[in-house]
């Protein structure tokens, strides 16, 4: 029988490890081929969606907590002047369907947030994941190719820092 110093100690491990062999995308990467259901229960193929124009796909650790809220709004509060420069949007989380509903309608969110509760996409861009959660990053691909990434994304300053990045290619 195990001690419960083992038990805790391998309790403790599992829980602080993370996908460190995950290999974050380079700039000039192409989108990876993923496919996720979003909040509506319906699949996107991110390879698909992001293959024209500018596509910023983000990850944050869980919905309706405070700093993913302030993520999520500040691209809703400028969710005018990214379209209008072409950016679509895809929020990705480790949350359910409905966890990814309720959020959307809750803070009325006018993008997609896939629901990736089997890891495909967070493991296909790199994103770290500890005790269950992504890491919050962001990535912003033109015509499918990685140009733009944030590895520690900002929590209410995600879309200025997109809107700095694209004001800064004219």
């Amino acid at each position: 029988m195990k001690s419960i110093t083992q038990i805790l100690t391998a309790v403790t491990a599992g829980v602080f490890a993370t996908n460190a062999s995950a290999e974050a995308l380079a700039i000039g990467a192409a989108i990876p081929s993923v496919e996720q259901k979003n909040q509506d229960d319906q699949l996107v193929k991110l390879a698909e969606a992001g293959a024209k124009g500018y596509t910023l796909v983000y990850f944050y650790p869980k919905a309706d907590t405070p700093g993913c809220t302030k993520q999520a709004c500040s691209l809703r509060d400028s969710y005018a002047l990214l379209t209008d420069k072409g950016v679509k949007i895809f929020g990705v989380s480790l949350d359910n369907v409905a966890a990814q509903k309720a959020f959307k309608d809750k803070y009325k969110l006018p993008f997609d947030l896939l629901a990736d509760t089997d890891a495909k996409v967070v493991d296909a861009f790199g994103v770290p994941k500890a005790m269950g959660f992504a890491k919050r990053q962001a990535f912003l691909f033109k015509d499918a190719k990685l140009v733009w990434s944030d590895m520690s994304a900002a929590t209410e300053k995600q879309a200025e820092d997109v809107l700095k990045f694209l004001a800064a290619q004219k």
